[in-house]
């Protein structure tokens, strides 16, 4: 018998090599790239969507009490905070200027003074800067969310507008030179709600660019209301608007006024922001 003895073949199977760690690491680097990168081509808005109403909101909460930024519009730049002050804030200030109302005033655009004017027919009253504990945690939240030190804002103005009172379109920034010789040209304003109005009261924007009827409260709005982007007076609620664009030019679409209270009682308080320090009242 012949024994045939098989011998087994030295080329048997290989086991694929593994890429090298330090190429898979930069593949996956690449990779998870270019995802983030596709990510943020779909979010950043388009040139021509800079141009419209906003309707952005960013809660902190689903609970109507908590505070919540809705972005309304990108020219001028304003966006709502909502419930920013809380019901004892709004009544601690109210209470504070009560006693101290005049008759609102203007500024001359020549010479810097105060003025009566048609325009205006609110009362108003200046509180200071710090005056108490309850007024520094508004002007330190208020610069929170500006990025404005607090040194550089003025008194807070406290507005009472009863029914038929009004405040024409005006701008915030100075058209005079006097009244930027302390503490520059007003940035921003944070315009509060004291109290919630029952018709009318609404703060326009006439200027504002975009669809301003897109706004989910349109059909409340009073005829005066509909004659830009408007916003309806609640209590708590505070509207941050910009007079100067990022360039640090002067914003016309920040033209804005207070339309006539129809039927109930207004009260607002604004806090101007200056570019500079060491603001002279």
């Amino acid at each position: 018998m012949v024994m045939v003895k098989l011998r087994h073949s030295r080329v048997g199977y290989r086991k694929p090599s593994l890429p090298n760690s330090r190429t898979l690491i930069f593949t996956l680097f690449v990779t998870f790239t270019f995802a983030i990168l596709i990510l943020l081509t779909f979010r950043i808005p388009k040139p021509n969507q800079l141009n419209s109403i906003s309707r952005n909101d960013f809660r902190s909460d689903d609970n109507d009490n908590k505070r919540w930024v809705e972005i309304i519009s990108w020219e001028p730049r304003a966006s709502i905070h909502h419930n920013f002050l809380t019901k004892e804030e709004c009544e601690h200030i109210i209470n504070i200027a009560k006693p101290h109302m005049q008759k609102s005033a203007v500024v001359d655009n020549l010479t810097g003074k105060s003025l009566n004017s048609s325009a205006r027919t609110s009362s108003g009253a200046f509180i200071a800067r710090g005056r108490d504990k309850i007024l520094r945690n508004i002007e330190k939240r208020i610069a929170d969310i500006t990025f404005i030190p607090v040194e550089h804002g003025e008194q807070f103005n406290v507005l009472h507008y009863e029914v038929g009172q009004k405040y024409e379109p005006h701008f915030d920034y100075f058209n005079d030179k006097y009244s930027t010789r302390n503490g520059g040209q007003r940035i921003a304003t944070m315009l509060m709600y004291l109290s919630d109005v029952e018709e009318g009261g609404e703060t326009v924007f006439p200027f504002a660019k975009g669809n301003v009827s897109s706004v989910p409260w349109w059909n409340d709005l009073s005829e005066c209301g509909k004659k830009g982007l408007s916003v309806k007076p609640k209590m708590g609620d505070a509207i941050l608007f910009w007079s100067m664009k990022p360039d640090s030019t002067l914003d016309p679409s920040s033209l804005h006024g207070a339309c006539p209270v129809i039927k109930g009682d207004k009260w607002s308080c604004a806090k101007w922001m200056r570019m500079g320090e060491h603001i002279n009242h």
